[in-house]
């Protein structure tokens, strides 16, 4: 018999109550506020929107929380095509933004003390995290700058991109992401975010359980595993159980051998999922979905 009933899995697909909602909501509208009342921000060019499992709608109730990109378009970063030149897609001529991204980053965290106060913000190596409390989710605001992924015809692809404090540069697709999980989603009943949501409670309910869950399997890697299970899969079976059974299987089968997932995208499509940069490799995954099967003891 397996561990959870169907009845448990379906609560568990659900998003998060309206008050836990509420108090992202806040977060998210209270770091637009400090970053618009800024005196030295308003004078830069940026924009501020939600990302992450808050954004794409697939956080889980009890576990929420909120990531803001805050995001400088005043200038960019890019990366050209090989044997492609600057003048080649016209930014051969472009003026110096004067203006660093280490400064907007310290712009950034300053607005946030300004508004929040010192005490309740904490400047960490990739973010400057806001601390919850009983009117507000913990915030991590991202300060990023556009970046373009250039093609030999000089049309983009924009993205973000931004410099941890250990001088180590991050590239996301964070529009892309949201806009290609919203058409899964369509495409399969919303059954797309759901599916992700039981995912990542049962990683949760693991970890409480005291399993030894790698740290290597992380709630966005659950989410773009579950955006590479055929959409037959969560639209051809009639139950929660049936349907977590057959991704868990599908997961776990092609991440045998490295032919059968190499071509795994991010939910953006934009980024390989399995390669040797990653944090997490193929066998780490093959390896949790056989924990994660013998946990649900089917």
């Amino acid at each position: 018999m397996a561990k959870y009933n169907e009845q448990t899995l379906t609560n568990w697909t659900k998003p998060p109550s309206d008050t836990e909602q509420s108090k992202l909501e806040r977060s998210e509208r209270m770091v637009r506020e400090a970053i618009s009342s800024d005196e030295t921000l308003k004078s830069k060019f940026t924009e501020t929107f939600g990302q992450g499992s808050y954004a794409n709608n697939t956080n889980v109730r009890l576990n929420s929380d909120i990531d803001i990109n805050v995001r400088y378009t005043g200038g960019f970063y890019f990366n050209l095509p090989a044997e492609t030149e600057e003048k080649d897609v016209g930014i051969d001529s472009l003026p110096p933004t004067g203006y660093t991204y280490s400064e907007f980053k310290n712009d950034v965290e300053n607005a946030l003390v300004a508004k929040f106060g010192r005490s309740d913000v904490i400047r960490k190596d990739k973010c400057i995290t806001i601390i919850g409390n009983t009117s507000r989710i913990e915030t991590d605001v991202v300060p990023t700058w556009n970046y373009r992924r250039y093609s030999k015809d000089g049309s983009y692809v924009l993205g973000a991109k931004f410099w941890s404090d250990s001088s180590k540069a991050v590239i996301n697709y964070p529009k892309q992401h949201i806009e290609n999980g919203i058409v899964k989603n369509s495409n399969t009943y919303r059954r797309f975010k759901r599916l992700t949501r039981l995912h990542r409670k049962l990683r949760y309910n693991m970890l409480e359980d005291g399993e030894k869950v790698s740290d290597n399997i992380t709630s966005f890697l659950l989410e773009c595993l579950v955006w590479n299970v055929p959409n037959r899969i969560m639209n051809n079976y009639d139950t929660w159980t049936e349907r977590l059974k057959q991704s868990i299987i599908y997961l776990y089968e092609n991440t045998k051998e490295d032919d059968s997932c190499n071509e795994w995208g991010e939910v953006s499509e934009l980024l390989y999922l399995i390669r040797p940069s990653r944090k997490w490799s193929r066998k780490d995954i093959n390896e949790y979905m056989v924990q994660l099967w013998n946990y649900l003891e089917f």
